[in-house]
């Protein structure tokens, strides 16, 4: 149990560093947060697979490996650049990470390192994948870093701010004043590094792999000067440098080099700026004559709609047209005597076909051609007549 102040804001806390119990084993509240911080990155990263187009289940391979590369790397981190010779003496002690000793800049070197590599390997656009893996970590760093105040680390050096803390572990270090809450500091910067570069993702990027030059220089730029303020830090072996304000510079010149040098790289798989989208998208058409039918035919969907429709609508007009047609030569069958059964079946089969084929100019004719003509009318009439004579004659 730990016992934190805020002076200046009258604020106090009774903080314990374990979550819940299961039994005899022990949940704390840094594995807890950390935890959550990336569930929290990995559901987000889920969202943006569609927007970013990279496989779902291909990113979650990635982040898995990911995940366990940046474990390794942040211990390996912590354990290279610690001061000492503690780790020299009892190696083992190097897997002993639930007693703490990680460092984040080794966990994202690591990370991006090793799942850039299987990013390749299972032929996603290893751009985009960082892209999307940066804000992760911002959302983890962010939820992260307060595990470090639950613990009571990861502090700054004296301050007259009215936000200063004190606690058991900084009075071991400043015992005359309050110390810098540098764990606040870092998730505050992550939170709004996080709100900066989604918004840029999704509205101003403009080729794979910008969101993740930025980062390097939003971050490095915030743990440059909050690595200033820590008095836990640690330093390049033999000289009076913190190792992680070096490898802040590193990665901000970095980033910088590489925009210039990418400024007019306008290559973009996802979301971004509409009009390098747009652009994008008729490139890949003009590269791709199936892709620039489908593009054509969506844009003309409107119009086939309407002409399907006025369509329809002259074919139910003819319809019609034809059926008051056929209605009036039935009545003038109605008046002629009766034609031998095998023409009436013609006439009655071909009326049922007018009900279920598509009616056109040459249904219509063949209608007109089968009705029984004047002529053909006149020589029943004579025959009826005849044979009625001659019933007359036998009566």
């Amino acid at each position: 149990m730990s016992h934190v102040e805020f002076p200046g804001l009258g604020w106090s806390f009774d903080i314990n560093s374990t979550a819940f119990s299961i039994g005899s084993f022990e949940i704390k509240w840094y594995g807890l947060l950390i935890a959550t911080g990336f569930l929290l990155a990995v559901i987000y990263a889920m969202f943006m697979c569609k927007k970013m187009n990279i496989n779902r289940s291909r990113l979650l391979d990635i982040i898995i490996v990911g995940l366990i590369a940046g474990v390794i790397g942040a211990r390996l981190y912590y354990v290279i650049f610690y001061p000492g010779d503690k780790f020299i003496k009892d190696p083992i002690s190097i897997f002993y990470i639930h007693e703490g000793g990680l460092g984040i800049y080794g966990g994202i070197i690591g990370a991006l390192l090793v799942g850039g590599l299987f990013a390749k390997f299972r032929k996603q656009n290893v751009f985009a994948v960082l892209d999307v893996g940066v804000l992760g970590f911002l959302i983890g760093q962010a939820i992260g870093r307060w595990g470090n105040f639950v613990n009571q680390e990861a502090f700054g050096g004296p301050t007259s701010m009215p936000w200063g803390m004190v606690s058991e572990n900084t009075l071991a270090v400043c015992p005359d004043s309050p110390v810098h809450p540098c764990f606040f500091y870092e998730s505050m910067w992550c939170v709004l590094g996080f709100i900066v570069l989604h918004i840029f993702t999704t509205k101003f990027r403009q080729y794979d792999g910008q969101t993740f030059l930025l980062y390097l220089i939003w971050y490095g730029t915030g743990r440059f000067f909050i690595e200033a303020l820590r008095t836990d830090s640690l330093y390049v072996p033999y000289l009076p440098i913190k190792i992680s304000q070096l490898v802040a510079i590193v990665t901000i010149l970095a980033g910088i080099v590489l925009l210039i040098v990418f400024r007019n790289r306008r290559i973009l798989a996802g979301c971004g700026l509409k009009q390098v989208m747009a652009a994008n998208v008729e490139r890949v058409a003009a590269m791709n004559p199936v892709s620039k039918f489908e593009a054509s035919e969506k844009k003309d969907h409107h119009k086939k709609e309407t002409h399907h429709k006025e369509h329809k609508d002259s074919h139910d007009t003819k319809r019609k047209h034809v059926s008051e047609a056929v209605e009036e030569e039935s009545t003038v069958q109605d008046q002629t005597p009766s034609i031998p059964t095998a023409s009436q079946e013609n006439v009655s089969g071909e009326e049922h076909a007018d009900n279920e084929i598509e009616v056109d100019n040459q249904v219509i004719h063949e209608i007109i051609d089968n009705q029984p003509t004047e002529e053909t009318t006149k020589q029943l009439d004579e025959k009826d007549s005849k044979g009625a004579n001659q019933n007359g004659d036998n009566h």
